[in-house]
């Protein structure tokens, strides 16, 4: 069995320690991220495959599905293992239709909040990610006080231990940062959309991990070409590339890829044993070059 000892760790806000190769549990919902998947127990097993291989940090949301797929990681995990820490989002909810939309007043945090503990079958949430929907489809501006402090309350009662922050631009993390102690940010980020460059180092100073989705989004066919030519030259997957670069990029990033393939999963666990080679290196780096001299 594969295992991702070899990732490293962080301490999530300082007492919350996972290994930096985790697990997203998004694409265990069925198709739009929306309804039950095809085969639950398929489900199941990848969930209890990634535990068994030494991950410790999953990434959910009830509203993936909504509901599925925290009820699944109840039905194949609880009661959960001492030290498996599960981080969750809020700031939306999905219409009848499938569609996504802003969830973002306190009454809807709180009540999102009530609905993990519920679902995830928790007392406490270890941490839970404001999602900013501001921007659909990226970070835009625009002020998350009223919400996060909503979310601040909540771990001072004691149903949240840790408060993180999603989509959201510098001056957002800034304005969280102080109203509550934020210990992760999740942001587009990858070899080739290296936005965050600045960003990571600054979270990185701070004791803040830095979260990146979207592994292998928004390349262009160009860059996609740059990436698989590493990734065959090591006899590998393009996605352990990917994988393999960011665990390199900067000690506070923590991944989370997910799949609905058992043999997806191995193949992306395995990318915390894959050494990239300085030329690898330098090929993958100039990805980014470019992309940033484009923009």
């Amino acid at each position: 069995m594969v295992s991702v000892e070899k990732s490293g760790t962080f301490a999530l806000g300082g007492d919350s320690v996972v290994r930096r190769l985790g697990y997203g549990a998004m694409q265990l919902a069925g198709p739009g991220v929306f309804g039950p998947p095809k085969d639950p127990q398929a489900a199941v097993a990848i969930l209890r495959e990634a535990v068994a291989s030494g991950v410790n940090h999953l990434d959910t949301s009830d509203f993936y599905g909504p509901h599925v797929t925290n009820q699944l990681i109840r039905k194949a995990l609880h009661p959960y293992a001492d030290g498996l820490v599960i981080v969750t989002k809020v700031g939306a909810r999905r219409g009848a239709d499938g569609s996504w939309q802003a969830a973002f007043s306190p009454k809807e945090l709180t009540e999102a909040v009530h609905d993990n503990l519920r679902n995830l079958g928790l007392d406490v949430i270890d941490v839970v990610n404001l999602r900013s929907m501001f921007g659909i489809h990226g970070p835009a501006e625009g002020s998350i006080e009223e919400s996060l402090s909503a979310l601040a309350e909540l771990q001072r009662k004691g149903l949240v231990r840790h408060i993180g922050l999603s989509n959201v631009t510098p001056a957002q993390i800034e304005e969280g940062r102080r109203i509550c102690e934020i210990v992760c940010v999740q942001n587009h980020y990858n070899v080739a959309h290296r936005a965050d460059d600045t960003l990571i180092e600054e979270l990185a100073r701070g004791g803040i991990a830095y979260v990146p989705f979207f592994p292998l989004g928004g390349f262009t066919p160009l860059q996609s070409a740059g990436l698989s030519d590493v990734a065959r030259r090591l006899g590998v997957t393009p996605m352990q590339v990917a994988l393999a670069w960011l665990l390199r990029r900067a000690h506070n990033i923590l991944l989370i890829p997910g799949t609905s393939s058992i043999a997806h999963l191995r193949e992306n666990l395995a990318a915390a044993e894959l050494d990239l080679p300085h030329d690898a290196i330098i090929a993958l780096d100039e990805v980014g070059t470019r992309t940033n001299a484009a923009a």
